[in-house]
């Protein structure tokens, strides 16, 4: 009797830090808003021409910050272990669970792909389309981390079941990757070159091929 009663206690999961996560996310976007977007609205914001926009970069590495961070916290429970070789390592004394290593991948995996869509829009001498570029994409992620910040609220405190959740999760994934890529495709600002084999280039080789390598990091 006394082995079933112990058998039949839950532990609540903590789930303490998930607030804080989403609180911290909400206080940044509420600073661009309110101070680097002057008391814009939402739709306004969105809305906002690139001629009449303020503070691009900063709103960019706001919105790219809380990005990697809501999708890092949504997928690291999905994560089946820590490799041995990372988790060996010490960072300031302190090892790297699921949640880190994911974090750590998704940011060096955005960080990098950051620095080659840079160098793409510099060797075909198409410079001036950069700053539309990260226009654009603080637009579309801004949109996309609000989705991941509700998913995460529903994930963590709605008790959903996590492997008949996964594939739909996969399903989103797989079209947000193509809405994305239509969205820069029909921007009103040409974010993309003009030639089509530089856009399919930079689709394949900036798009497909980096997010094939992040899965293949985090899940195998």
């Amino acid at each position: 009797m006394a082995l079933n009663i112990i058998s039949t206690i839950r532990i609540p999961e903590n789930n303490d830090w998930v607030i804080f996560i989403l609180l911290g996310c909400g206080f940044l976007y509420l600073f661009m808003i309110i101070s680097l977007q002057r008391d814009a609205t939402i739709r306004e914001f969105l809305l906002q021409p690139f001629e009449d926009s303020s503070n691009q970069i900063l709103s960019w590495m706001i919105v790219s910050l809380v990005y990697c961070i809501s999708l890092s916290v949504l997928v690291s429970q999905y994560i089946p272990f820590v490799p041995q070789i990372v988790a060996e390592k010490e960072i300031l004394g302190y090892q790297l669970n699921k949640i880190g290593y994911t974090m750590l991948s998704v940011f060096l995996f955005y960080f990098g792909r950051m620095i080659l869509s840079y160098l793409f829009y510099q060797s075909i001498a198409d410079s001036r389309k950069w700053p539309l570029f990260y226009f654009a994409a603080t637009k579309f992620y801004f949109v996309v981390s609000l989705i991941l910040m509700a998913l995460i609220i529903v994930h963590y405190y709605f008790g959903i079941n996590k492997a008949e959740v996964f594939p739909y999760y996969i399903l989103g994934l797989c079209c947000i990757f193509a809405f994305k890529n239509l969205f820069y495709l029909f921007h009103p600002q040409k974010v993309f070159p003009s030639e089509w084999y530089y856009k399919i280039l930079y689709i394949c080789t900036l798009q497909f091929v980096p997010l094939l390598a992040l899965w293949k990091l985090l899940f195998f």
